[in-house]
């Protein structure tokens, strides 16, 4: 290969500028959907990844294990409270692992019509570390232990720690899953090519995730919920001045060990306020109803098909 030949390429999508439009609009002539990406997540103890919100130490380590199980403990709880006081809808993005630990905490997203998203058995284990084999049973454990437990086998994916290897959209396609959270390279559905037909790429957030902005970078709650503010009115406008039909899509990624904290859930509440309060101008959804809408109003190629 010539130094500089075109560069290797994932060949999942191909460039398109933001300006050009789908020809589409969200229910009601919305221009922008808003959802919240709920994550619920179990931590072994004793071994394996943990997010660290504290200094790391030796195994077992107490202290960031029990930070994290506040979030199933207390903080999911008072994040449901105000997802109802607000009649707010959530795409939960759980592990399945929650099914032996806290049913009852499952069972409550499930109740309060919560759209069930698989995000692996536990977040101790990177999905990337396993063979092919081995990551295709994951995708069909997930499918099958969601489908028994809650009733509905999961349409959507995030993966744990959002690791992927070459083979995951293609598995994933494979194994019966319509779409996957784990790029965030749009604010737009992307439809991907795999060896078993289209997968959608629902836009999941990077930058208004509270565990990178709060926890790694150490922004204040005060300004992680400004910053929810200021991204929707920012891209409401955009929807608005749009020449074309313009049909963006609004993530919130909340972990409830991290947002659950009183403190930080006065915040939160002041900025889920401000976008429930303009819900005649939006789309307040969930990711699967977003690639259900997508589904039908851009045909599928016939090459791709």
């Amino acid at each position: 290969m010539n130094d500089f030949d075109p560069l290797k390429t994932h060949e999942r999508f191909d460039y398109r500028a933001i300006h050009e439009s789908d020809g589409y609009r969200w229910p009601n002539g919305a221009g922008l959907a808003v959802y919240l990406g709920f994550n619920l997540e179990h931590f072994a103890f004793g071994e394996g990844l943990g997010a660290a919100l504290g200094p790391l130490s030796p195994q077992p380590d107490v202290l960031n294990f029990s930070w994290r199980e506040y979030g199933n403990r207390v903080g999911a709880w008072r994040c449901i409270e105000l997802f109802d006081a607000l009649d707010l809808p959530a795409g939960t993005l759980i592990n399945t692992s929650l099914y032996d630990h806290c049913p009852a905490l499952v069972e409550a997203c499930a109740a309060r019509g919560d759209e069930l998203i698989a995000h692996g058995h536990t977040n101790a284990q990177r999905q990337s570390d396993l063979d092919e084999a081995g990551e295709r049973a994951l995708l069909a454990h997930c499918r099958a232990r969601m489908l028994e437990r809650s009733g509905a086998a999961p349409s959507g994916w995030l993966s744990p720690w959002i690791s992927e290897s070459h083979r995951t959209p293609d598995l994933l396609a494979e194994t019966g899953y319509r779409y996957t959270l784990n790029w965030c390279h749009d604010d737009r559905p992307v439809r991907m090519n795999t060896r078993h037909g289209p997968l959608w790429s629902i836009p999941y957030p990077q930058e208004l995730n509270d565990l990178p902005m709060i926890m790694a970078r150490h922004m204040d709650m005060r300004d992680f919920a400004d910053m929810i503010i200021d991204q929707f009115d920012e891209m409401l406008e955009q929807t608005q001045r749009a020449r074309t039909p313009q049909a963006l899509v609004m993530g919130i990624a909340l972990h409830p060990y991290i947002v659950g904290q009183p403190y930080r859930l006065r915040h939160l509440r002041r900025a889920l306020t401000h976008i429930a309060a303009a819900r005649k101008d939006i789309w307040l959804t969930t990711p699967g109803a977003i690639a259900r809408h997508a589904d039908a109003a851009v045909p599928v190629p016939a090459q791709a098909a």
